[in-house]
């Protein structure tokens, strides 16, 4: 994991609420915490076609983006908040007990739903380094081109779990 901020690093625009801050990058961080255990789960029961192979790439960045955002989170001086990191835990935990009209098998709704939740979990992620960018403009402890690297790494996840998500609503129907 790099080191975030730039070595001619300035004081921080006065005028942002660090606290507002605080309070979104810990919110995002549970998002994340959710997010590589969702893909890597995901990654696992998807072996039997070639999305398990792809989702296992995705996973290893979005576990990179997660380190990344803790690297951000420090250089702003801002503290993780485990509850919020254990809470983002749980809720993918209980995330898994869905009716898909099979009891202790997966169905093909299964695939789909866990891919449409990870496409809109990248979105979100997407999002967050955007507003991260923004402020990158006007604090020096933020580096704006590695914030760019990080937005088009999550437009390009999100463009892959799409076809993947695609292409098993493709077998879902087909197997109607």
């Amino acid at each position: 994991m790099a080191v975030w901020g730039r070595t001619n690093a300035k004081a921080s625009d006065t005028s942002v609420d660090m606290g507002l801050i605080g309070v979104y990058l810990n919110d995002h961080l549970a998002g994340s915490t959710a997010g590589v255990e969702l893909v890597r789960r995901a990654a696992r029961s998807q072996r039997h076609w070639v999305g398990g192979q792809v989702l296992e790439r995705i996973a290893a960045e979005i576990a990179e983006d997660r380190a990344e955002l803790i690297a951000m989170m420090r250089a702003l001086g801002v503290p993780v908040r485990r509850y919020k990191v254990c809470a983002g835990w749980a809720v993918e935990k209980l995330g898994r007990v869905k009716v898909n009209r099979r009891l202790v098998r997966r169905s093909p709704l299964s695939d789909v739903i866990e891919l449409e939740a990870l496409r809109l979990g990248i979105e979100g992620k997407q999002a967050g380094w955007r507003v991260l960018r923004m402020l990158a403009d006007t604090d020096d402890r933020l580096d704006p081109a590695r914030l760019d690297r990080l937005i088009g790494r999550a437009r390009g996840q999100a463009e892959t779990v799409e076809d993947l998500r695609v292409r098993a609503a493709e077998r879902l129907l087909g197997s109607a």
